[in-house]
């Protein structure tokens, strides 16, 4: 936890907020697990001393889920709570063969990871739009504005894309890890 709960109300307390994010140390490590950040986020909302009108989870990242249980029971179990789940997939590379990126994350997103009431996804395809699609993300979640329903087409023969090919391509790369895909 970067940042404890806390209520923001103004915009000194916003301001307070945005410095205290901008000092926060960056990480990144090798593997995205989706899941798991799922599960430790939603029983954060009852420990968190407010209650909200709407409970929100925003995943941001630029892969697909490849560490932890599979993406869609915790994303379901979060979903049955009540919690909406929003996306920013981050999509600055290009994949190449043999990388654990995949070219449409966005759809993953889509069909794997985010739900609930007023769901979206903002995809991030270039750096320069970054600030903007991030700016916008927190425009729709804080004004609570929700978006025309989009019609997603189902497909009879198959899904748009494996919510377990994050874990494959892991698989594949460099053994089990665990995962068993029954």
């Amino acid at each position: 936890i970067i940042m404890p709960w806390r209520l923001i109300e103004g915009p000194e307390s916003a301001d307070a907020v945005a410095a205290e994010i901008a000092r926060a140390p960056y990480r990144r490590a090798s593997r995205t697990s989706i899941s798991g950040a799922l599960r430790f986020a939603k029983p954060l909302f009852d420990a968190s001393g407010f209650r909200g009108l709407r409970r929100v989870i925003d995943v941001s990242g630029d892969g697909a889920n490849n560490a932890g249980p599979l993406v869609v029971p915790a994303r379901d179990d979060v979903l049955a709570a009540g919690i909406t789940i929003n996306g920013l997939p981050i999509m600055l590379k290009r994949p190449t063969p043999g990388s654990m990126d995949i070219e449409d994350l966005d759809i993953y997103y889509e069909d794997c990871v985010i739900g609930g009431a007023g769901a979206f996804v903002v995809p991030i395809r270039e750096r320069e739009r970054f600030i903007e699609a991030t700016r916008t993300k927190l425009l729709l979640e804080i004004a609570g504005r929700q978006g025309e329903p989009r019609v997603v087409p189902a497909s009879a023969q198959e899904p748009r894309i494996s919510c377990t090919i994050g874990e494959k391509r892991w698989q594949d790369r460099w053994g089990s890890g665990g995962f068993n895909f029954q």
